[in-house]
């Protein structure tokens, strides 16, 4: 009986490559129907991470780094499930330009891939924004956990073109770092190491997510309209400037964090390592 060897080191940079290309091989091939409710979960579990990350933070009396510390913390259990409970997030699925640039992706693949996984999240997160106002728990701490809710979203809403970019590319590179780290790991426990150190650095520097943002300003949007909330704000935060929450601010920050989501997950992290990994392995075989 040949004696069975385990392997407890993780995977190297080139075995976490052909890993990717792999995974995007495969998401790549999932039916429209499983593609699409996959991404309904990973929008549910990205605003559960969000949800969570306000909850915490609300009435905090620490130091603003370490207030922001806690919420990253809280904030990486969106990622965690998605990961190790299994759904398929657009941010994440940046990391499929991998597969793209290897050939074992079509561009209309990889375009079918985003597009459906976008409007997934979308839903999901509309799902948990929409079950959050009906538990009423927004009312917490005299209503201050909504006011904060509000003021959370406010803040994203007023971020001008550039700010919102370049916050959105920098948390993607962040986010795709993680995953990359996570196709790297052997183990359960491994992968929510890899994942919470990146996702909480991407939360405390308040860099730009479009699928937390999915759940972060609809949810502000909701409770703006509440008297109560709006008298607690006032408490908070009376100059606080909330005209442009709106479906229109919305708008108007989504469009320029999910660009620069895409340039920092496709390029900066899945093609920058397709580059340095994978084309010098594949211009070495043609050569010999």
């Amino acid at each position: 009986m040949a004696e069975q060897r385990f392997n407890f080191d993780d995977y190297s940079p080139a075995e976490t490559e052909k890993k990717v290309v792999a995974a995007s091989a495969a998401k790549a091939k999932l039916s429209f129907l499983s593609l699409f409710m996959l991404s309904i979960l990973a929008g549910v579990f990205i605003a559960f991470g969000a949800e969570f990350c306000t909850l915490v933070i609300f009435d905090s009396n620490l130091s603003i780094g370490l207030t922001k510390l806690l919420g990253g913390i809280a904030f990486s259990l969106g990622l965690i499930l998605v990961v190790v409970a299994g759904a398929e997030l657009f941010t994440g699925n940046n990391m499929v330009m991998m597969g793209f640039a290897s050939g074992v992706v079509t561009y209309k693949q990889l375009l079918k891939n985003w597009s459906v996984s976008y409007l997934g999240n979308f839903l999901g997160s509309l799902v948990v924004v929409f079950l959050m106002f009906f538990t009423n728990l927004w009312k917490m701490g005299d209503y201050a956990l909504g006011a904060k809710a509000v003021l959370i979203a406010a803040d994203k809403v007023n971020l001008t073109f550039l700010e919102a970019f370049s916050r959105g590319i920098l948390c993607n590179v962040l986010v795709c770092l993680a995953i990359w780290l996570c196709f790297s790991a052997r183990t359960v426990v491994s992968k929510i190491a890899a994942i919470i150190f990146p996702i909480t650095a991407f939360v405390a520097s308040g860099f730009e997510h479009s699928i937390a943002n999915m759940y972060f300003i609809p949810i502000g949007i909701l409770l703006k309209q509440n008297e109560s909330v709006s008298n607690a704000i006032l408490k908070i935060a009376p100059d606080a400037a909330l005209e442009r929450l709106n479906v229109i601010g919305f708008l108007g920050n989504l469009l320029p964090v999910t660009i620069g989501n895409i340039i920092g997950g496709a390029v900066m992290v899945g093609l920058a390592y397709w580059l340095a990994i994978a084309l010098p392995e594949r211009l070495k075989k043609k050569k010999q």
